[in-house]
């Protein structure tokens, strides 16, 4: 086990010097090799979506743990659960009024449970709130989430204001993350709960991206046609991909981490 560790750290200090550039690249090779495995392991891959949700069920299970048995919202970010309160709440209009299915059920039970943790931040933990580390500002990707949805939105035969509510959220869920990962920047020490929380995310979003481009894959790019044409069916697999590299550092730090017995996540200067 030590040598396992020791090995471990040796490429995790070897990573960790490489310019900017050659961690891009073996990211995307990492990445590549995840899907290539997955894709041969999983053989009905929309079982990666169902994965993709129970991830993120178990992900807000450890924020419901944490909000109820801590009695602390430290670490959490208000602005990035409103962020999602809001694409959720967009998702769920998009739903009902375009294509109800077994996803809206699960959105609305996401809904409420993150209206939940906001009304516990709000009033019943604010005197744990790190307001003044909950520093970004949210109208930076709400505004600009909102004018790419005007330019880039489905082609498809729904209602026009619906077609761009749909690329609102898409485009809102890629980035909202990024309010969490600006506090635990300003802090720089990230407690556990919050810190399987957010790694919950990534696998989380991870899982969803595999889901999208293994069925673009499968189909022989069928899928992006199916969603229409013009940009919009690549901006969503960009979304996609996006999600999952905004999380792909901090994921990274959280492995080594615990690997290397700590339970406390400390994140180094530059990490977003």
């Amino acid at each position: 086990m030590r040598v396992s560790k020791r090995s471990i750290g040796a490429v995790a200090g070897w990573v960790r010097r490489q310019p900017p550039k050659v961690k891009a690249f073996l990211s995307v090779v990492s990445g590549m090799a995840a899907l290539a495995f997955l894709r041969f392991v999983v053989h009905d891959h929309d079982n990666l979506f169902v994965a993709a949700e129970a991830v993120h069920a178990v992900g807000i299970s450890v924020l419901i743990y944490k909000l109820t048995k801590e009695k602390t919202c430290a670490g959490l970010s208000l602005k990035s659960q409103e962020l999602t309160a809001l694409f959720l709440s967009v998702r769920l209009y998009c739903s009902f009024v375009m294509e109800y299915d077994i996803h809206t059920l699960l959105d609305s039970a996401t809904l409420v449970t993150t209206l939940w943790v906001i009304y516990m931040i709000r009033f019943k933990l604010r005197s744990s709130y790190m307001e003044d580390k909950d520093n970004f500002a949210i109208y930076y990707v709400v505004v600009p989430c909102a004018v790419l949805a005007l330019l880039v939105h489905p082609t498809t035969s729904h209602n026009f204001v619906n077609r761009i509510f749909w690329a609102f959220c898409v485009y809102l869920e890629a980035v909202s993350v990024l309010p969490q990962l600006r506090l635990m920047q300003n802090t720089k020490i990230v407690e556990p709960f919050t810190a399987h929380y957010v790694f919950a995310l990534g696998i989380a979003r991870f899982l969803s991206c595999a889901h999208w481009v293994l069925q673009v894959l499968d189909t022989h790019g069928r899928l992006l046609t199916a969603l229409g044409y013009g940009l919009w069916p690549s901006m969503v697999l960009l979304s996609e991909i996006v999600q999952t590299f905004i999380l792909a550092d901090f994921c990274y730090y959280y492995v080594k981490s615990i690997f290397g017995g700590q339970l406390v996540l400390r994140l180094p200067a530059g990490v977003v």
